[in-house]
């Protein structure tokens, strides 16, 4: 199998590494990432600045990698469109492995689901795949990529879904503790919103990000309870946005008897 890699991360991360080593015995990896760290870009494309790509030495059995200043969407966006030749275009993508989790409402800022979300918008299969603990030492990864090759292997006659992506968090624990996998459903907030106001040597104020953990139940069905039972969450996701449940009682509200121009 063709497999476009990408990340937020940056191409020296960790979870990369992992990733294309696990993959590459098995598979034909090509590798597109950011040449720096780029974490919670949201799903945002470079408009008004040039992309600059450099191809750089194969890293990890990995056929071919290059580096760009792009943004994750911009990492496979340009990676199909205008990098990897006809014959090198991917079954799969993969983005990942991620230092952090990337779970419940937080996805809409991860650039590492957003790297997944460019490839299904362009209609390939595709999976995000996060390391749900803060460590972020090589060993720390190693298991969570055998799960990702071996995921591999059982989906090889399942189909994703057009305009679907697998959204996967894997505890930070040995693989002995991993409580098994769930398919789950997105939570619904991992922190509160809350800033500190600090005041800096030279007087002046600023804010620092400091949200609180969310208590659930942990028996509900979201990935977010999983990952706190120590399972292994897999959410199919989709960018289809419209909720169409609404559009009909939308639809009585501002066109009634069928008269919509009424401005």
């Amino acid at each position: 199998m063709k497999i476009l890699v990408s990340n937020d991360d940056g191409i020296l991360s960790n979870g990369i590494r992992a990733l294309i080593e696990a993959l590459s015995p098995c598979h034909e990896v090509y590798v597109v990432a950011p040449d720096r760290e780029r974490s919670a870009a949201g799903h945002s494309l470079t408009l008004h600045t040039p992309l600059r790509v450099e191809e750089i030495e194969p890293k990890y059995g990995a056929k071919q990698c290059w580096i760009t200043t792009g943004t994750p969407g911009d990492c496979v966006k340009l990676g199909i469109n205008a990098i990897l030749t006809e014959e090198q275009k991917p079954d799969l993508v993969i983005s990942g492995i991620n230092h952090g989790p990337n779970l419940g409402a937080d996805i809409l800022y991860s650039g590492t689901v957003s790297c997944a979300m460019e490839g299904a918008m362009m209609g390939y299969p595709s999976i995000a795949t996060s390391l749900a603990s803060l460590r972020n030492e090589y060993e720390d990864f190693k298991y969570p990529a055998q799960f990702i090759a071996e995921l591999l292997n059982r989906l090889n006659t399942y189909k994703i879904p057009p305009k679907t992506i697998l959204n996967i968090n894997i505890p930070g624990l040995e693989k002995d503790d991993i409580a098994g996998i769930a398919i789950t459903e997105l939570g619904s907030r991992m922190y509160t919103d809350g800033y500190e106001k600090r005041i800096d040597p030279r007087g002046k104020v600023y804010y620092w990000m400091a949200g609180e953990l969310i208590n659930q139940p942990d028996d509900n069905k979201t990935d977010i309870s999983a990952v706190r039972n120590n399972k292994i969450s897999i959410t199919p996701v989709t960018y289809e946005m419209t909720r169409k449940n609404i559009m009909h009682d939308l639809e009585s509200v501002l066109c009634q008897e069928n008269v919509c121009n009424w401005f």
